[in-house]
């Protein structure tokens, strides 16, 4: 016996460890025999332990539990074979000498049409009504019988104890292989746009540098018209016969059977065989379909508890960052969901948005979740400085450099030097200052201006942007060997009338913020504010609403934040069919009779914009904006 632990995924991926002593324990911390760093995992994850000879399990009471052939345990005894999950970590307890099972080998998917001459063509449908051929094979049928039978109940066998989608894969194969004499066999899964999203192969001879060669115009053909194909002969098709490349494969023999699932297919299971000898029978075509139908249900089941799984994820995620945004609309969740997986390494990332969508506080977000919180956090704006004092700003100057230098300054990389440097709006620096960025990135060095002793930084950048960059780049604007230097990870901020559902929360976290700084007792918004808040488009996303809540609270003058208080442009905004409450009378007769004004005046004026602003005595610009505002655009083309 050589008790040992076997990664097959994860961090420590093709690790073999032995279990040497009495106990054994997993997690996070350096204190354990198998020390990972991975954040799903708790300092001390679980323990394996020596008892009467055999090897017990035990959860430690972990955040994200512990594992065994993808159920949940709390304690349990391992036996040869079994599979070990624990945070992104995949191990095999091992007893025996032997190889460790593979997760899958690669698959290749072409374009040819291996159909041959002889071929059975099968409805799913028939399949329970069609008796079987007298000549299956050699054996006697209570033979076959017991032999599938036993093959259907290690299935459902799997299927209640196997929950990761790979591995339930991986034993459905496995099983297969043990009736039909398949050299290799393939099952590919589609989305819900029909299109093949996961496949996962299988090599009878475990050729894992060997791709399983998988058809797509049969597969495509077995879902879409939910027919089983088998195919012996085709080394004799004429389609085979002008392909090279299916010629070199070698492929003889064929079988392909949709999995349905509520009348639609969900994937298929693909074999073939290349030894000329060997062929498939109906026989196998009946007991295939049979248990495709087995395994769509279990597929589909695995498939909807993973996305539960990885949503329940985010959510912990989130829960956990350390951020100071405000917001939980599905679309900010996504953003929490990837700061707390990109925050740990140490990449630069790149935040996309329009401006005022809060980049610079996710940006502090990443640096506050990551190795580097305890280190400087330095931001600053290249837009906001001219070349000359960007360049001094970011890489500092010697005495004596240009004029006004009187003293030696550290630029904005030295005093990041073991934290992050956040360069906000970094589609404004010039051409100069990008080349010298890019050595920074690359090399993480550089000298200050008027100096030549080079400095070398530990620091981690993260970019913002509210400009595309990729039309930057191809108008030449932007270096293009720059960008991919910064675009190694990136996200979008979403903009605040893409996430309306976080209009409310942030306006009242505003209007208490403001309360206790102007030290007015605000205890929050009406109905019809929020009304006006919701209804409008915010342009200038979180910004602009922090801006007219601050207003509101200056000029208000009750213990609630009226329509009255918030900023005309707001409330010259038509409501949206969604909206909660009516704007009140008042506001609603100020804009029926801004209407009939402006109205009445473009008429007067021909439909002369210029002319009917000059008889309303307002800028064409103001004028153009209340018309967009009050949606008067239809009115006016009558």
């Amino acid at each position: 016996m050589n008790p040992r632990l076997a990664a097959i995924a994860g961090p420590l991926k093709d690790s073999v460890f032995a279990l040497g002593g009495e106990e054994f324990s997993i997690g996070r911390d350096s204190s354990n025999q198998i020390s990972v760093s991975d954040r799903l995992l708790s300092r001390r994850h679980c323990l394996i332990k020596r008892v009467d000879g055999r090897f017990r399990i035990r959860d430690l009471a972990s955040l994200n539990s512990t594992y065994v052939n993808g159920v949940p345990i709390k304690e349990e005894f391992l036996e040869h074979g079994d599979l070990i999950a624990v945070g992104d970590s995949r191990l095999v307890f091992l007893l025996h000498e032997g190889e460790v099972p593979q997760a899958s080998h690669p698959v290749q998917v072409s374009e040819q049409n291996l159909l041959a001459r002889t071929t059975v063509r099968l409805k799913v449908e028939d399949a329970l009504y069609l008796q079987p051929a007298p000549d299956w094979s050699s054996l006697p049928p209570l033979a076959r019988m017991a032999r599938d039978l036993t093959v259907l109940v290690k299935i459902s066998t799997a299927i209640n104890a196997v929950r990761e989608p790979q591995e339930l894969q991986r034993q459905l194969l496995q099983h297969i292989f043990e009736v039909v004499p398949a050299e290799r066999g393939a099952i590919l899964l589609v989305d819900e746009s029909h299109e093949v999203s996961a496949v996962f192969g299988w090599d009878r001879g475990k050729g894992a540098e060997k791709p399983v060669q998988v058809s797509r115009t049969i597969a495509r053909r077995v879902m879409d018209e939910s027919v089983a194909i088998l195919s012996n002969d085709i080394l004799a098709s004429e389609d085979f016969a002008v392909s090279e490349s299916l010629e070199a494969s070698h492929i003889s023999s064929l079988l392909c059977v949709p999995m349905l699932l509520f009348g639609r297919a969900l994937g298929c299971i693909y074999l073939s065989t290349t030894d000329p000898t060997t062929s498939f029978k109906e026989e196998h075509l009946h007991l295939l379909t049979v248990v495709s139908g087995i395994a769509a249900v279990a597929l589909h089941n695995a498939r909807h508890v993973e996305r539960l799984e990885t949503q329940n994820e985010l959510l912990r995620a989130s829960s956990r960052l350390e951020h100071s945004m405000v917001g939980d609309s599905p679309r900010m969740r996504q953003v929490y969901g990837f700061i707390s997986r990109v925050a740990p390494t140490d990449s630069t990332v790149l935040i996309r948005g329009e401006s005022g969508t809060g980049k610079e506080l996710a940006a502090h977000a990443i640096h506050r979740n990551s190795p580097r919180a305890d280190g400087p956090f330095v931001a600053i704006n290249c837009a906001a400085l001219t070349e000359t004092l960007l360049e001094s700003e970011l890489f500092g100057h010697e005495r004596g450099a240009f004029t006004g230098a009187l003293a030696q300054k550290k630029g904005k990389l030295e005093v990041a030097d073991g934290g992050t440097l956040f360069l906000d709006e970094v589609g404004e620096m010039s051409p100069l200052l990008q080349a010298k960025l890019l050595r920074v990135l690359q090399e993480r060095e550089f000298e200050r201006v008027g100096g030549t002793r080079t400095i070398r930084v530990d620091v981690r950048v993260v970019a913002a942007t509210n400009r595309d960059l990729e039309e930057a780049v191809k108008d030449g604007g932007f270096r293009q060997d720059l960008y991919y230097r910064l675009n190694v990870v990136s996200f979008e901020m979403p903009a605040l009338r893409e996430r309306r559902e976080d209009i409310a929360p942030l306006a009242d976290y505003f209007a208490a913020k403001y309360g206790a700084k102007f030290k007015r007792g605000v205890e929050g918004l009406s109905k019809e504010a929020h009304a006006c808040l919701a209804a409008y488009d915010w342009p200038g996303n979180v910004r602009e609403l922090e801006n007219a809540i601050e207003r509101a609270v200056v000029l208000g003058s009750s213990d609630m934040i009226l329509p009255e208080d918030l900023p005309e442009t707001i409330l010259e905004t038509e409501p949206s069919a969604g909206a909660s409450a009516p704007i009140t009378k008042y506001h609603e007769a100020i804009k029926s009779a801004k209407k009939q004004l402006i109205l009445k005046a473009v008429e007067t004026a021909g439909g002369n914009f210029t002319e009917a602003a000059k008889l309303l005595g307002v800028h064409p610009n103001y004028l153009h904006r209340l018309v967009r505002n009050l949606n008067l655009k239809t009115s006016l083309k009558k």
